[in-house]
Formats: structure tokens, sequence, C-alpha cells
């Protein structure tokens, strides 16, 4: 019998009542959700622990505990118990993610045990659209990048992230999970770039990272240092936003460091509007 307040964590029996919960957030909550409904609440298969939080015997809140720990739809009270589980059982992520005032309760909990951290990005907007601006005309040259085609997009991938992260996702295990990931992308048909017809070297790419029927986020948005300053970011953009819509999600969203303000600029001009913020705290 399950008490007043409790905290435990989720088994694929829950799976119900966690997409019941997921569902309540669809953009917040989008990347955890796209994982969920393709491996379910197993541990081994979702990459990392599903923890819930009861009140009055039902779900409440979830807290996703992997590579990243991401408080859902988590009440203060609830944040409170899902810090103490992470006390407990010691720092496994490499960032804490999530909507902004979750994730900074969350931090501020655990940073005398868990600090400091290698970066905090404390407001990160949260940007979202339903439809194209007709202001910026998509790149035709933008395409879905073919599984044939995983040695050309892999070093856009890795420049990428390292530019955005400031490590390389190479480091460890020689970047295994990582290349696995952007063949989970490409396979899947949600990485999206436009090649040098001369070089076949990247120009422009991003990803659809994370895909509901309710709502969907870009991720990895980069341009290669010799093509920036042209508006190739707004365009091959639109053309992103193109394919989202009509393929994916009714809802697209994205979420950009606050200081990136060319960035925020030419996504407000694609179509996007701000309506909250994330926060990242990196390890």
């Amino acid at each position: 019998m399950l008490t007043q307040t409790t905290t435990r964590v989720l088994e694929p029996a829950d799976l119900d009542a966690a997409l019941e919960v997921l569902g309540r957030e669809p953009v917040n909550n989008a990347f955890v959700t796209s994982r969920v409904q393709v491996a379910g609440l197993d541990p081994w298969r979702l990459g990392g622990e599903m923890w819930g939080w009861y009140q009055g015997g039902r779900l409440r809140s979830l807290c996703y505990a992997g590579a990243n720990l991401v408080p859902l739809c988590a009440t203060p009270e609830a944040v409170r118990a899902f810090a103490d589980r992470a006390r407990r059982t010691g720092r496994r992520c490499s960032s804490i993610v999530g909507p902004a005032e979750p994730t900074a309760l969350l931090w501020k909990l655990l940073e005398p045990s868990w600090g400091p951290p290698r970066d905090l990005r404390a407001h990160q907007p949260l940007m979202v659209t339903t439809r194209p601006s007709e202001a910026v005309t998509p790149d035709p040259y933008v395409r879905r990048i073919r599984k044939h085609e995983m040695d050309a997009i892999m070093p856009a991938c890795v420049a990428m992230f390292t530019e955005e992260v400031g490590v390389s996702p190479l480091a460890g295990d020689g970047g295994l999970l990582y290349q696995a990931r952007v063949a989970e992308l490409v396979g899947s048909g949600r990485s999206f770039a436009r090649l040098d017809p001369e070089t076949g070297k990247v120009v422009f790419k991003a990803e659809i990272g994370a895909a509901t029927p309710s709502a969907c986020q870009i991720q990895g948005v980069w341009v290669a240092p010799e093509h920036r300053g042209r508006g190739l970011s707004e365009t091959g953009m639109a053309a992103v936003l193109r394919y989202a819509l009509a393929d994916v999600s009714p809802v697209v969203s994205l979420y950009v460091n606050d200081y990136n303000t060319a960035a925020r600029a030419a996504y407000r001009r694609v179509g996007f509007e701000e309506v909250g913020a994330f926060m990242s705290v990196l390890f």
C-alpha cells in the first residue's frame, strides 16, 4: 500500500501511468517521451531509470536518471524527493537538464554534494512553432542524410558537439555511443544537411533529435565555419522545419543558449517564438 507520498523506480508495468504524466507537457517532455515510447521503462533499453513520485497513491512527477538527469512535471516536493534519491545513488549523469524552474531547484539541492559543474546554463530559451514563417525561403539543397553518408555527417556532428558542449563526444569510449546515436538519427530519417557538391562536406546540418506524435525537438544546428554569416542557418532551419511539420509532429521546438543572440534572432525569423526556458548543468 502506497503511503501519502513515496518515490520509487518505475517498472515496465507502469508505462501507461508514466505516459499519462509525460503527456501533460508534451513540448517540455519530448526528449524523454520519445525514448519511453520506443524503449518502454526497462532500464537497459531506456538507457537509465525512471523515478516516479507518488502522492495519494497516484503518479504525479517523474525524473529520468540516465546520461542526463531530467525532472519532468516535477513539483517542488517531488524535486526534493528526487534530489534525496540522487544524493544517495551518487552522480552518474553527465548533465542535469530540463525545464528551468524544477531544474534550478534540483541543482540547488544537489550542488553542495555534486558541485562545482563544468558549465552552468541557467536560462536557455525554449522556442516553439506550429507553422513556418513566410519570410524565409527553405534551402532546397537541405535534405535527409542517407545511411551511406555517415562518413560525411559524422565529422560535422563531432564539430558541433565539441563547439557546443566544450568536450569531444569521442572521449571515453572512442565515440562508439555517439556514433550509434548519429546512426540512429540517420537511420530514422531525422538527420538533415546540405552538402557541398564539390567537396562532399557538410555546409549546414540539424537533427530532429526527439519525435513524438505531439511534439518534436530540433537539435544540433550547425553551419561550417567557412560558410557562416551567409544566412544558411535560417534557410537551412526553414527546410528542416518544413520536414518536421509535414512528416513528424504538429509542434516543433528547440532550446538555445540565451547568450546566442544571433541564433535566437534567426529562429524567430524562421517562425519560432520563445515560450519558456530550459536549464542545463554540465559536468
